[in-house]
C-alpha cells in the first residue's frame, strides 16, 4: 500500500469513527467544551497597548535607562498622575486657586495617596509665601494675594524650570498668561502595587476631576489603560453582534433550514470556547490584536460548516440515504479539510517567527483555533447533523429546505463556471494576462509605506455617530486619552517625537569628555543638522552649564578658568564643577543630562521638522557611532521606528515562509495522493495573484503595514488557500472520474463554486466587521481582511481554470510521453 492510499484510509477510517458512533463524538465534544469554558475566566487582557511591541528592544531599554537614571523634576520618581488645566488664561488667581481646591480635595481622600504636587499653583503659592508647605496653606497664600502680586510672581518665575516646563508653549510672561499647565501629583504607593491599583487610583482622580470647576482633566498610565481595556471591550461589543448578526444572515441563505443553521452556530459558538479557554489555560494575554482571532475562527468555521452541510446534501439529492451520504461528502471532505487546516495553519502560524511578542501571540492563538476549527466541524458538526437527523425522522419534524446552494442548471451555477468556459479557448494567453497584471500590482504595492504609531491602538478624538449614537449597552465608554496626549503635543515642549535622544556611558570626569561628548555636534547627519551652519542643536549638560555660566559669574569665571581653548566648553576641573552646578538652583535641569556618578549621560537633539521617523532614527543612529563614549540611539521616536523595521520584516518573512510552507505541503500533498504534484502549484497560483492585488489597493487606499496589518499578508495565505484547496479538490475527484479537464472544472464551479461563494459572502463581510471597532488598527484588518478573502475568491475562480487546463497539457503530453510505443516493422 502506497503511503497516499495508507492516508486515504486512515481519513476513511476516522471519517467511520464519526459517521457509525456519532452519539460518542458528539458526547465527547461537548465534555471538552465544557473543560475549555473553564479558561475563559483565566483570561488576562494587555492594556499596555504599545508597551508590549517594544519589549526587548535595545533602543527600548536605553530609553527605560534613560527614564530611570535621569531626574526629571517634571517627572517624579514615584507613580503620578497629571492634571492637565486648559482655558483663556490658567494662570489667573481664579484659575490657580481653583486648581489647588482640587488638589486639596484630593488630598483629603486617604485612598489616592497623594504625597505631593507640583505645578504652576503650587509654585506661585510657595514663591509668595515660603512658608506654605501644604495645601491648605497654599490655597490661601494664593487668595490673600493680589492679582498683580500673583502676576508679578509669575513673571519671576519664567525661569524657574519647574514652573516653565509645567506651562504651555504659548506662555506670555508680559500678561502673565498661558492656555494650559500640568501639575504632577505624586502618590505614596506601598510595595506590590500593581498596574490595577493605579488604575483604579487614577480614574477615581478623573471622575472627581469631571467633577470640578473649570477644563481640568487627569492623565496617567492608569487612565490610558482603562481607556484601552475599554476600548477591546467597546470593540468587541460593536463587532461581535454585527459578525453574528451577518454570519447568522448568510447562514439562514446557505442552509435554510433553522436545525441546521442551529447546528451550525453551536459549533461555531464552541469554537470561540475553545480558542479563548486555551488562551486562558496558556496565560496568553488578550490585546486589541486579539480582537481579529474570533472573528477569523468565525469565519473559516462558516466555510467548513457551509462546505459539510452543501456536500451532504449533494449526496442526499443523488439518492443516498443520510448514513451513506454524510460518509460520502465526509470522505471526499476530510482530505480537503486536512490540507485547508495545515495550510490556513502555516498561514495564521507563519507570524510566530515576528520579533514583536502580541505578533507571536497573535499567530499561535489563531493557529491553535484553526486547529480547534477543524476537529469541531469536521468530526462535531457530522456526528451532530446525524443524530439530528435522527431525531427529526424519529419525532417527524420536516425538513424546510435541503436542496445545495447551486448547481449546474441554475443561474449562478451557469456564472461561475463561464471563466472556465472562456479559459477553453485560450489558457496560455489568460495566464499570462493574470502574471503580467498581478506582478504589475505586487510592483505597485512594494511601495505600501509602515508605520508603528500609539494612536493607531487608541480611539480617535471623535467617534463616528454609527457609533456614538448606539443605545445601551452598546454605546461606546467616554475617550479622553486621545484628545489629552493631541493637546500635550501641541502645547508643550516635550513632544519627544520632535526630538532624539542619545544615551552615553563612560567616565565623564575625565578631563576633555566634555568636548568629546560636544565634538560630534559640528557635523551631524541631515536630519539632526538644524543648527547655524548645519550644525546639531544638542541639549546636554554642556549646555546646562554655559546657561547657568551666563547667570552666574562667579561659575563662569570657574568655567572660564577650566576651559582651554576658549570655546565655551570646559576641559578640566570637572569634578569641580559638577559639584557646584548640581548645588546651584540649575542642578535639578543638570540631573537631567548626567547622573549623580558621572557614568551616564543623556543628550537630546533637535531634528529637522520635514524628517521622516525612518530618515530621523537612521541619522540618529549613524550619529550615535561618532561618539567617543558607549552611545546609543533612543527616545520614543528611535523606539518606534524599530518597530516599524520589525513589522515590515515581520511581514515579508511571514509571507514568504507562509508561501514555502504551503507550497511544498501542497506539491506533496497531492504528489504523494493523487500523483499529481504540479497541482500543489497550481492550488497556489490564484492565491498569489490575491496578494498581489491585495497589496496594490493597500498602496491605492493609502493603508499601511502597522502591528496588525502586517500579518495581513500571511494570514491571506491562510484564509485565501481554503478556496483553491476546496476547489482543486473536487476537481481532483471529478478529474479521476471523467479524465477531461474542462468539464471537471465546470462541474467543480458549478457545485463547490455555490459553496465558496456563500463562505466568501459570510467571511468577507464577517471580516470587514471588523471596521466598525473603534481603533484604526482593528478597522484598517478588517477592511483588508475582507478585500484578502474577495480576492481569493475572484481568483480561484477567475485564476484557476487556465491554470488546470495548461496542467492538463502537461499532465497529458507527459502521460503520453510515458506510455510505451507500438512499433511496427
Amino acid at each position: 500500500m502506497s503511503v497516499g492510499e495508507r492516508i486515504e484510509a486512515g481519513a476513511r477510517r476516522l471519517n467511520d469513527v464519526v459517521v457509525d458512533r456519532p452519539r460518542r463524538v458528539v458526547v465527547a465534544f461537548l465534555l471538552l467544551t465544557v473543560v475549555f469554558s473553564g479558561g475563559i475566566g483565566l483570561v488576562n487582557t494587555d492594556t499596555g497597548a504599545t508597551d508590549a511591541f517594544t519589549e526587548g528592544l535595545d533602543e527600548q531599554e536605553a530609553l527605560d535607562a534613560v527614564n530611570q537614571e535621569f531626574d526629571d523634576p517634571f517627572e517624579p520618581e514615584r507613580e503620578s498622575t497629571q492634571l492637565i488645566h486648559t482655558g483663556g488664561n490658567v494662570l489667573t488667581q481664579e484659575a490657580l486657586v481653583r486648581e489647588l481646591r482640587l488638589l486639596e480635595e484630593l488630598t483629603r481622600r486617604d485612598d489616592l495617596r497623594v504625597a505631593s504636587a507640583n505645578g504652576p499653583a503650587t509654585v506661585v503659592a510657595r514663591a509668595i509665601d515660603p512658608s506654605a508647605t501644604t495645601i491648605p496653606e497654599q490655597r490661601r497664600a494664593l487668595e490673600d494675594a493680589s492679582p498683580t502680586q500673583i502676576r508679578r510672581t509669575v513673571r519671576a518665575l519664567q525661569e524657574d524650570p519647574r514652573f516653565s516646563r509645567a506651562v504651555s508653549t504659548d506662555f506670555n510672561p508680559t500678561s502673565a498668561s498661558a492656555s494650559a499647565s500640568i501639575t504632577v501629583v505624586s502618590h505614596d504607593v506601598p510595595a506590590g502595587f500593581t498596574d490595577a491599583d493605579l488604575q483604579e487610583l487614577q480614574t477615581t482622580i478623573q471622575a472627581i476631576t469631571a467633577d470640578s470647576p473649570g477644563d481640568i482633566r487627569a492623565f496617567g498610565a492608569g487612565v490610558t489603560n482603562a481607556e484601552t481595556a475599554n476600548v477591546i471591550v467597546d470593540s468587541l461589543t460593536i463587532v461581535m453582534p454585527v459578525v453574528v448578526l451577518l454570519l447568522l444572515l448568510f447562514l439562514v441563505v446557505a442552509y435554510r433550514d433553522p436545525i441546521d443553521l442551529a447546528l451550525g452556530l453551536l459549533a461555531l459558538l464552541m469554537t470561540v470556547v475553545w480558542t479563548f479557554g486555551f488562551l486562558g489555560f496558556s496565560g496568553i494575554p488578550f490585546s486589541q490584536p486579539m480582537i481579529s482571532v474570533p472573528v477569523l475562527l468565525l469565519a473559516v468555521g462558516v466555510d467548513f460548516g457551509i462546505h459539510i452541510i452543501n456536500r451532504y446534501r449533494e449526496e442526499a439529492v443523488t439518492g443516498y440515504e443520510p448514513l451513506e451520504a454524510m460518509r460520502e461528502a465526509n470522505n471526499q471532505l476530510m482530505i480537503a479539510f486536512v490540507i485547508v487546516t495545515v495550510t490556513t495553519v502555516f498561514g495564521f502560524g507563519a507570524n510566530v517567527i515576528s520579533d514583536l511578542g502580541p505578533i507571536r501571540d497573535l499567530g499561535i492563538a489563531s493557529a491553535t483555533g484553526i486547529m480547534f476549527t477543524f476537529l469541531i466541524f469536521g468530526l462535531f458538526l457530522p456526528a451532530a447533523k446525524l443524530e439530528v437527523d435522527k431525531l427529526r425522522e424519529a419525532y417527524g419534524v420536516p425538513e424546510f429546505n435541503s436542496a445545495p446552494i447551486s448547481s449546474s442548471d441554475s443561474a449562478l451555477g451557469r456564472l461561475l463556471t463561464f471563466p472556465a468556459q472562456i479559459s477553453r479557448y485560450a489558457p496560455i494567453a489568460f495566464v499570462l494576462v493574470l502574471v503580467v497584471t498581478g506582478g504589475m500590482a505586487a510592483a505597485y504595492g512594494s511601495g505600501v509605506d509602515t508605520s508603528f504609531e500609539t494612536e493607531d491602538f487608541l480611539p480617535p478624538e471623535e467617534l463616528p455617530e454609527y457609533v456614538t449614537g448606539l443605545p445601551e449597552p452598546f454605546a461606546p465608554s467616554e475617550y479622553t486619552v486621545t484628545e489629552t496626549i493631541t493637546l500635550l503635543e501641541d502645547r508643550f515642549s516635550t513632544n519627544q517625537d520632535q526630538s532624539v535622544t542619545i544615551y552615553l556611558e563612560g567616565n565623564f570626569q575625565e578631563d576633555h569628555a566634555l568636548e568629546a561628548l560636544a565634538a560630534p555636534n559640528d557635523d551631524p547627519p541631515g536630519a539632526l543638522a538644524v543648527g547655524e551652519g548645519g550644525s546639531a542643536r544638542p541639549t546636554s549638560i554642556v549646555t546646562v552649564i554655559q546657561t547657568q555660566a551666563d547667570r552666574d559669574p562667579e561659575f563662569a569665571r570657574l568655567v572660564a578658568r577650566s576651559d582651554v581653548d576658549g570655546n565655551g566648553i570646559p576641559d578640566r576641573n570637572l569634578e569641580r564643577i559638577y559639584d557646584e552646578l548640581f548645588a546651584s538652583p540649575a542642578g535639578d535641569r543638570a540631573a537631567q543630562y548626567l547622573t549623580p556618578d558621572r557614568r551616564t549621560a543623556q543628550v537630546e537633539y533637535a531634528i529637522e521638522a520635514g524628517s521622516s521617523q525612518g530618515e530621523a532614527s537612521a541619522d540618529a543612529r549613524e550619529f550615535a557611532t561618532q561618539f567617543r563614549f558607549a552611545a546609543t540611539a533612543t527616545g520614543q521616536l528611535v523606539v518606534f521606528d524599530a518597530v516599524t523595521d520589525i513589522i515590515f520584516n515581520s511581514a515579508i518573512q511571514g509571507l514568504i515562509l507562509a508561501m514555502v510552507l504551503t507550497g511544498v505541503f501542497l506539491v506533496i500533498s497531492y504528489g504523494v495522493l493523487e500523483g499529481k504534484p504540479l497541482l500543489g502549484i497550481v492550488n497556489l497560483f490564484p492565491i498569489l495573484i490575491a496578494i498581489a492585488f491585495l497589496l496594490g489597493t493597500m498602496r491605492f487606499l493609502g493603508l499601511s503595514l502597522n502591528a496588525l496589518t502586517a500579518t495581513i499578508l500571511s494570514i491571506s495565505i491562510g484564509l485565501g488557500i481554503a478556496y483553491s484547496v476546496h476547489a482543486t479538490h473536487r476537481f481532483v475527484d471529478e478529474f479521476n472520474e471523467n479524465a477531461d479537464a474542462y468539464e471537471s472544472m465546470v462541474i467543480t464551479f458549478s457545485g463547490t463554486g455555490g459553496a465558496l461563494l456563500g463562505s466568501m459572502l459570510t467571511t468577507s463581510l464577517g471580516t470587514g466587521a471588523l471596521a466598525l471597532a473603534i481603533t484604526p488598527v482593528l478597522g484598517d484588518f478588517g477592511l483588508l481582511t475582507a478585500l484578502s478573502v474577495l480576492y481569493s475568491f475572484v481568483f480561484t475562480v477567475v485564476a484557476l481554470p487556465p491554470a488546470v487546463l495548461l496542467w492538463e497539457r502537461y499532465h497529458g503530453a507527459r502521460s503520453s510521453a510515458d506510455l510505451p510505443v507500438d512499433r511496427h516493422y
